[in-house]
């Protein structure tokens, strides 16, 4: 090949760096459907997601079910379970708990059922996908569910209604039940309770069985665990009075937990047992401004894979507040604030690629995205905004 001259190289030079993108372009394709929980009628709605471009594109209704607090998958992703805030369901005083499954990004409808009491707002599903917990803010109540074969969700297992009552009398009068989670073996169930001030301890059943081959047939004794979706009383974790313990989320150091408090705006961090399941109070965090003394509700937490770096969203003065993490006990380290980008931020999560953090901004119709840096877990000061019809929760596929 002889030798080029500038404009030759320059031409040749582009021509190479197009094709390479169109290669890598071809490559994997990054697009990816995201779900969003939408308080509206429509219920959840579906996105396409570009980590290339930090673009969410409208697809459309996924599925009309009406006022989503909250979506959870399956560990495999085939199936998606859902929390519907109604006050009726069925002609009965409950909410609404549903499942569907997911076949190339579209929703089709399993099974339903009525939840423990009126607006259900949470779900949550052990790993072993057999039991879900439903969590009913109105109803002070909850609910577990035996899932079967083909994501079908059986009638209400064990059903609980709480008495609770704190001092706070616009927004304690009665328990609230708000969250529902797992420990990290699955071992123990945990509901939060705004209204009442604590966290409900349960031991999940789980039991060993030893299958013995028939008689006349040589083969080794199969051990099985058998899973039910009955919930024993295990004990309480009670919170400060007034405070309001909202979410409850464990670190990957496998023995450390954050339970947001909304009323105050605090966040308890907290030491769990393997034995017995039970929260030990370690530190209580502020995660309020120094002087700050108007309208506050602290919401959500999210925790990067590595463990480093954990954030808490809070809502009225609309922030996000990001710490580091000390993987092996899980003590916090203030890093700083920063914006939101609208009103109300009921949920926030990374992206799978953990360099975007997306966050559903409620009472401004809108989902915001933040670019992340991985190494160091700060986030930028503005990002992009996208319309969402009061969008509750997002949930990547």
């Amino acid at each position: 090949m002889g030798k080029l001259n500038r404009r030759e190289f320059l031409v040749t030079a582009s021509a190479a760096t197009l094709a390479a993108a169109a290669a890598r372009s071809q490559v994997a394709s990054p697009t990816q459907r995201v779900f969003i929980g939408s308080g509206t009628p429509d219920g959840i709605l579906a996105y396409d997601w570009n980590p290339l471009t930090a673009e969410l594109t409208p697809a459309g209704v996924a599925a009309r079910i009406p006022n989503v607090d909250w979506i959870t998958f399956s560990t495999d992703r085939k199936y998606l379970f859902v929390a519907s805030e109604v006050d009726s369901f069925n002609g009965k005083a409950t909410g609404e708990v549903a499942s569907f499954s997911v076949i190339r990004g579209e929703l089709h409808l399993v099974s339903a059922q009525n939840s423990a009491g009126p607006g259900t707002c949470h779900v949550a599903l052990d790993r072993g996908g057999r039991v879900l917990l439903a969590a009913d803010y109105g109803g002070g109540s909850a609910a577990s569910f035996w899932v079967g074969s083909g994501g079908q969700l059986g009638p209400a297992v064990t059903v609980r209604h709480y008495k609770g009552s704190g001092p706070n009398t616009e927004r304690q009068q009665s328990a609230h039940a708000h969250f529902a989670s797992f420990s990290p073996d699955d071992c123990f169930a945990y509901i939060n309770d705004l209204g009442g001030d604590a966290i409900h301890i349960y031991k999940t059943d789980r039991h060993t069985d030893k299958i013995s081959p028939p008689p006349g047939l040589k083969g080794p004794t199969v051990i099985q665990r058998t899973v039910s979706a009955v919930l024993t009383p295990a004990g309480e974790y009670k919170a400060e009075p007034g405070s309001g313990p909202r979410t409850l989320h464990f670190h990957p150091n496998g023995h450390t937990a954050y339970s947001v408090n909304e009323l105050n705006s605090t966040v308890d961090v907290l030491e769990w047992s393997k034995e017995d399941g039970s929260l030990t109070l370690v530190t209580r965090i502020d995660l309020l401004p120094e002087g700050y003394d108007g309208p506050t509700r602290a919401c959500d937490t999210v925790i990067s894979a590595n463990g480093k770096f954990v954030y808490f969203a809070n809502r009225d003065n609309n922030f996000l507040y990001s710490f580091s993490a000390e993987f092996e006990t899980g003590k916090l380290t203030p890093m700083g604030r920063t914006s939101c980008g609208g009103k109300t931020p009921r949920n926030f999560v990374l992206d799978p690629t953990e360099q975007w953090m997306l966050v559903a901004n409620q009472d401004s119709n809108s989902i915001s995205v933040f670019k992340r840096d991985a190494e160091t877990g700060v986030l930028a000061e503005q990002g992009k905004s996208f319309a969402a019809a009061a969008p509750m929760r997002i949930l990547f596929s």
